[in-house]
């Protein structure tokens, strides 16, 4: 009898879980063999500071300071062209206007716009909030995806097809598709969710985003059917583009951004692979880690305010025996932040003015208590290089669960964010290098004689 393509295609056999056998087998290399040839893993060394790959002036992740000749842990910073985060966030707040637009043209060109640049940009921005004809009904209506981030990874390859000048790798036709993508992943993102939806049963909405709303403006009005959103809302998703905008030059999709701008391909491809990156859980999929963690924390916990009980999941989390089992406490710890995470220090006084508006004081300060109590535990659980705290993707979720969005889009918001950094680091690998990186990788395979098929 023949079998069903679906068997064929999905399910996983008695064949394949052999040959998975063989594979993890053959592929097995002795851990030890690392420290003998000095391998970087990850590409950090034993103390998890980063191997120095490349040069950058987008940003710069800064988690220590040099004290009598040493360096030590301090308190986290982070810089766009050299503007610290925290004096760029309450620059736009003063002056009471969105950050991500301001933001956004410091990353690309480097400088901080005058008002007539910013007004000039933001319109510049706002005529290309708009997709080719039928792209909607030809391409994001089609097939839709349960995955957002995949659902928006391929628009972004199907809009090669529509740019006659999609190999052109010159700084000015970069810089048009660059600038095209970033205004244009909102309505990629909301529209494919809403595709998705509509393919489950449910209703379809789409607007058009309005010229006058900021990015993050947009995508609330975008989002909801009554296209309703309060000013709180919106400072609190514009902030959080801001802080996602960039994160230096050694981060995984950056990094990802780099190597395949090297190779001389498209902006298009270019950004896929980022995507395909940032999708990863322990990238920036991990806001999504986060609250399905406290989810399965609350369903658990028979009073949320009961430091014993909160201890004893903590407890269980590190030691594989909740939530997913992987021993991790999702939203704790850094690979660069050691004493503190500069966005989460930003995010979370906001998170609390959130917490008041929208009846969510109880859920915040359980977050509170496990953002306290996390690293104590962590420190005695785990033999650790460096000190542990809350990042960013601790509070995001809670914000995001808190603004009503769903969970399917915490991780493309972060996309919507991270693409300006992407394109100006992109424009600054085309710039400045014209070598593709290629690293090393030490053989341990013994060469040998081909055995010929009837005698093996």
């Amino acid at each position: 009898m023949a079998k069903n393509i679906d068997s064929i295609l999905f399910d996983i056999t008695p064949e394949i879980e052999e040959l998975a056998r063989e594979c993890e087998q053959n592929n097995a290399i002795d851990k030890e063999l690392y420290t003998k040839y000095e391998v970087k893993r990850g590409l950090r060394d034993l103390n998890g500071k980063g191997v120095l790959a490349g040069l950058t002036n987008v940003s710069d992740v800064c988690a220590t300071k040099i004290v009598n000749g040493e360096s030590v842990p301090c308190e986290g910073n982070l810089y766009y062209r050299g503007y610290n985060i925290k004096d760029l966030v309450k620059g736009f707040l003063a002056a009471k206007h969105p950050g991500f637009e301001e933001t956004a043209y410091l990353l690309l060109f480097g400088e901080l716009p005058t008002k007539d640049q910013l007004q000039d940009f933001q319109g510049m921005l706002a005529e290309r909030r708009t997709l080719p004809p039928n792209f909607v009904r030809d391409i994001i209506m089609k097939a839709p995806s349960r995955d957002m981030m995949n659902s928006i990874t391929r628009s972004i390859l199907q809009l090669y097809s529509y740019d006659d000048k999609a190999d052109d790798t010159t700084i000015p036709n970069v810089l048009r598709q660059c600038l095209n993508l970033i205004s244009q992943f909102p309505m990629l993102m909301v529209y494919g969710y809403h595709a998705y939806n509509y393919r489950r049963g449910e209703d379809l909405y789409i607007y058009a985003p309005k010229p006058e709303l900021s990015a993050a403006e947009n995508i609330l009005m975008m989002l909801r059917e009554d296209r309703k959103y309060t000013k709180l809302e919106a400072k609190i998703l514009d902030m959080a583009l801001v802080l996602h905008m960039d994160h230096g030059g050694g981060n995984n999709s950056t990094f990802t951004t780099h190597v395949v701008t090297s190779s001389g391909t498209d902006t298009y491809s270019t950004m896929a692979a980022a995507m395909a990156s940032l999708k990863g859980p322990k990238h920036g999929g991990a806001n999504v880690k986060v609250t399905q963690m406290f989810d399965d924390m609350k369903a658990h916990l028979t009073d949320w305010e009961d430091e014993d009980q909160i201890r004893a999941y903590l407890e269980a989390l590190l030691d594989k025996k909740a939530f997913d089992k992987k021993g991790l406490i999702y939203g704790m710890g850094h690979a660069v932040y050691s004493i503190s995470d500069p966005r989460a220090d930003i995010f979370k006084r906001f998170v609390k003015q959130l917490a008041r508006e929208k009846h969510h004081e109880k859920e915040y300060a359980l977050y509170e208590k496990v953002e306290h109590m996390a690293p104590e535990i962590i420190g005695e659980k785990r033999r650790m290089y460096k000190g542990v705290n809350a990042n960013v993707d601790f509070y995001s979720g809670l914000v995001y669960s808190m603004l009503d969005l769903p969970p399917a889009l915490y991780t493309p918001i972060f996309a919507a964010a991270r693409i300006v950094g992407w394109s100006a680091h992109r424009l600054e690998e085309l710039k400045n290098v014209d070598k593709i990186i290629r690293p090393a990788y030490k053989a341990l395979a013994p060469h040998r004689e081909y055995i010929n098929l009837d005698d093996r």
